[in-house]
């Protein structure tokens, strides 16, 4: 992978184990910053949209150059084909059921996001969500550290530079429905954490597996990163900065793109 930061040698398996959570829970932290702006400050849409659409640039590169690029590195096209649309079918068929019990919005700043009145049990159905869309980015921090070299740094810095926007937009979108400051940041805090335990799980329990099952299970993130990006992100984005999405989406691909190249 592009751009890693090393371990020492006498690193043991305990302390990479520790290691990728505190790498985990670092990215995870970034959704924590981004929904204390987006609670407590009234950051206009557009921005808030325009910073959405750098977030996805940054992850579809990501996707593509140390998620699918690695996957295919390790097993072959066949694995990498096949885990990325299990991805990408898992997280459509999840977030479907999610949608109907009211998360559907659970990223979008304005008013589409229903409150516990308006949509009983839409307030567990949103944590589950966020859950569902943070769990595959943590884990591929932690199998980035299964080649001994250490922590894959572009992995690592698209899912903290893309989760701010996240938490940011998610957060306004929670305050216009009513939801509770305890509510916010004690969501935002739990998926910081299961983050860092997420990736602690992604080192520890995939470590030893071949290569072609680490191809899938890569690429299987991959693809359901992919489809939290074009279901989730976009849409937010393109709402309230069509006119720019374009562009701020490319910058954030290229960002990411130098960063794999650094």
């Amino acid at each position: 992978m592009g751009g890693e930061y090393p371990r020492g040698p006498g690193a043991t398996r305990g302390g990479a184990v520790l290691e990728a959570a505190g790498w985990g829970l670092l990215a995870g932290s970034a959704l924590l910053v981004g929904a204390l702006v987006g609670y407590l400050v009234r950051v206009p849409r557009g921005v808030v949209a325009a910073v959405m659409g750098f977030g996805s640039g940054v992850l579809m590169s990501a996707v593509a150059f140390e998620l699918v690029g690695e996957a295919h590195e390790l097993g072959g096209l066949l694995p990498t084909a096949v885990g990325s649309a299990l991805g990408a079918l898992v997280y459509t068929g999840a977030n479907v059921l999610l949608a109907r019990r009211g998360a559907r919005h659970r990223k979008r700043s304005g008013g589409q996001q229903p409150s516990e009145s308006e949509q009983a049990g839409s307030g567990t159905a949103i944590a589950v969500g966020a859950l569902l869309d943070g769990i595959p980015e943590s884990v591929v921090i932690g199998t980035s550290l299964l080649a001994g070299g250490g922590v894959s740094a572009v992995t690592v810095a698209a899912v903290f530079i893309s989760n701010v926007p996240e938490g940011l937009s998610s957060a306004a979108g929670m305050r216009r429905a009513g939801r509770s400051r305890r509510y916010v940041f004690g969501l935002w805090t739990g998926i910081a954490l299961v983050s860092g335990l997420a990736s602690m799980l992604g080192y520890g329990l995939l470590a030893g597996v071949s290569p072609v099952w680490l191809a899938g299970i890569t690429a299987f993130a991959g693809g359901a990163i992919l489809s939290m990006v074009a279901d989730t992100m976009i849409p937010e984005a393109f709402d309230d900065a069509h006119l720019l999405v374009g562009l701020v989406t490319v910058a954030g691909f290229l960002t990411a793109f130098a960063l794999s190249h650094a």
